[in-house]
């Protein structure tokens, strides 16, 4: 039987070890591993303990009918007042969160503040009609009243669906109809690296197709003119301004649904991930705490969008169920200067950064010195999410944002697994660039070969979780068998994540990037992220990505996409060295047969890259869907380069 295992060729022996001032909290931390390890289901039980619940669960598991998992089931409680309430009431004054305008205007929201604020939107969102169990649509930028409203429907008991406020008409519409939503809640504009994004234009456009939408609610951002159409149209302000500040929250079964989340789309159809409310909330406020060290005097900031799942777990449900201060940033990072986010981590002395290693590598090419003008020294713990972080931009991340003293907890999961799922701890871990570390407590992973078996320690494979886990998503909305089909069928009831990792020898997980990004070059099945990898690591390259594309001799070939730091020069000598330096890094089976630079690689609004699109490009194939795409003129100019370049007889053995 052929070997069908993904080759891993990279090596990085750099260490670190816990920093002294976590290490206080490790050996708590061995006690949780020891008792998930113990007794699962009664370490998950402890865990939803943390929650209040309306009416006590007595069953934690339900495994009866998989992969249709129930925890929870006959227990009662309502996320609002897990967020909100039990703070408001023990706590009030303390801030929830310190939201930052993009323009510069600021505003301190304490829990008491935000209880009322859910309170009367609640009010008047069922004073429109909204009921438990209704779908609602929320499509709006990174303004407070975004976690206002994703509280406001979970204290209805409807169920939210964020629709993240870069889409284009026809995917807000896509979603809408999926999920029969019949309230939609936007804003006249949003700001976005100093231009007005038309939220409500986008939004017009969308309902026109939407007919079961009767109402929509509109937040004036901006202020600027907007068209109104009477009896559908509702001004947020005046709606909220006379409600009540109380509201009775409905209380939910631990499985009704919290909330729907589209996928972006760049695999095929937006699949409608729908999580509960009971066993999302419990990983949402568990993953929290252990992962961020969180302490209760930390100013915590996760720089991503309410739009996506980092947003939903880690800006609201999870901090806030802890109690937590979070900073919500509007904005884009370098508006108006490059120096903004630092500007914010001064200001509001936020000691925990969590953002994406896309946004870590577009720093790195701006230039260290607009970081150099800021006091960063109130950070002391720093985290990654999204795609996995090369080596090099981790390390860049360490010594320049982190000044040496901050572990980084580099977290591996997705909108499928709700929380994070694997990490390292940063009172117990000793951390090394570009691995995500080991399993959280209670989750059980395993990477596998094409026939299902343990590939061993040091050999790629796919990635699968082996046991079920709270904050797991329960299905597809509508859609039980596309459910079971994509996420269940092909291990025996393994869950495939979809991507491909390895384990070293300390049980270290390192992620090689999605499985579909795998090439097969002469019999060897390498993953691309290890390529970008070894590209980032060369001095005058701030990004990187590789794809595979058909080549008559080796089968596949990997093609280069790179973006340089601030000022390198490209020419050809580059391009050359590059190319070698790839090959002196981690092999000559590895080494590009082309390299294209680029002043910037096609992304999807969550920072992405799409490689499906660089594939497209390297095969001269028609260019797939690019409705998802946040920068889609970039894809001609490097189809442009990439053309050139063949045609110059670029390729090289």
């Amino acid at each position: 039987m052929a070997d069908t295992h993904i080759s891993s060729l990279e090596v990085e022996a750099r260490a670190f070890a816990p920093p002294s001032g976590f290490s206080a909290h490790a050996a708590t931390m061995l006690d949780v591993h020891e008792a998930a390890r113990r007794d699962p289901l009664e370490f998950w039980a402890e865990q939803a303990r943390r929650l209040t619940w309306e009416q006590p669960f007595v069953e934690v598991l339900d495994d009866s009918r998989p992969p249709f998992y129930r925890w929870f089931a006959d227990g009662r409680l309502n996320a609002s007042v897990n967020c909100v309430d039990r703070h408001a009431s023990e706590r009030g004054g303390r801030v929830a969160y310190y939201f930052e305008g993009e323009p510069g205007d600021r505003e301190q929201i304490t829990y008491r503040d935000l209880k009322e604020r859910v309170c009367r939107l609640a009010n008047a969102l069922a004073g429109l009609g909204v009921a438990p169990g209704d779908r609602v649509a929320i499509y709006m930028g990174m303004v407070p009243e975004l976690p206002v409203a994703m509280l406001a429907c979970a204290r209805l008991g409807a169920i939210h669906t964020v629709v993240f406020g870069g889409f284009a008409p026809e995917s807000l519409a896509d979603r809408i109809k999926d999920c029969g939503c019949s309230v939609l809640i936007t804003q006249d504009e949003a700001w976005r690296a100093g231009k007005r994004i038309p939220l409500k234009q986008n939004a017009d456009r969308a309902l026109a197709s939407c007919p079961g939408v009767h109402s929509s609610v509109v937040v004036r951002r901006t202020g600027a003119d907007v068209d109104w159409v009477e009896g559908r149209d509702h001004d947020y302000a005046q709606i909220t301004e006379n409600a009540s500040t109380e509201f009775a929250p409905h209380v939910v079964g631990a499985e009704d649904p919290l909330f729907i989340l589209y996928t972006s789309g760049t695999t095929g159809r937006p699949k409608g991930i729908v999580h509960s409310t009971g066993g999302y909330l419990t990983g949402a406020a568990a993953t929290h705490s252990w992962v961020f060290d969180l302490r209760h005097d930390d100013i915590y900031w996760c720089a991503a969008d309410c739009g996506w799942i980092t947003g939903h777990t880690y800006i609201v449900y999870g901090p806030l169920a802890n109690g937590a201060t979070s900073v919500l940033y509007e904005g884009a990072p370098n508006h108006p200067s490059p120096s903004r986010w630092w500007e914010i981590v001064e200001r509001y002395q936020v000691s925990i950064l969590y953002t994406a290693p896309t946004a870590i590598r577009t720093f790195m090419k701006w230039g260290d010195e607009h970081l150099a003008a800021h006091d960063l020294s109130s950070l002391r713990l720093l985290g990654t999410v999204g795609e996995a972080i090369n080596p090099e931009a981790w390390m860049w991340y360490r010594e320049r944002v982190g000044g040496g003293r901050c572990p980084i907890v580099d977290t591996w999961w997705q909108t499928e697994t709700g929380s994070i799922m694997i990490s390292p701890l940063p009172g117990l871990t000793v951390t090394k660039p570009g691995s995500a570390g080991e399993p959280l407590p209670g989750i059980n992973a395993a990477i596998v070969d094409e026939q299902g078996e343990p590939t061993g320690q040091g050999r790629g494979g796919y990635l699968v979780l082996t046991e079920p886990w709270p904050s797991m998503m329960r299905t597809l909305w509508g859609d039980d068998e596309r459910y079971v089909e994509t996420y269940w069928s092909r291990f025996g009831g393994l869950y495939l994540a979809g991507d491909g990792a390895r384990q070293d020898e300390d049980g270290h997980y390192w992620l090689l990037g999605r499985i579909d990004d795998v090439v097969n070059v002469s019999g060897h099945r390498l993953s691309t992220i290890e390529v970008e990898s070894a590209l980032v690591s060369h001095p005058a390259v701030a990004e990187a990505a590789g794809v595979g594309r058909a080549d008559e001799r080796t089968g596949q070939a990997i093609a280069a996409f790179v973006t340089l730091i601030g000022d390198a020069d490209g020419n050809e000598g580059l391009i050359l060295d590059l190319r070698d330096h790839v090959a002196a890094t981690i092999g000559a089976i590895a080494k590009p047969a082309s390299v294209v630079l680029t002043d910037d690689l096609p992304k999807t609004r969550s920072g992405k890259i799409m490689r499906r699109l660089l594939r497209d490009v390297s095969e001269e194939r028609q260019l797939g869907d690019i409705t998802t795409l946040a920068n889609s003129e970039v894809v001609e100019e490097i189809a442009a380069q990439a053309r050139q370049r063949r045609s110059a007889g670029e390729d090289e053995e």
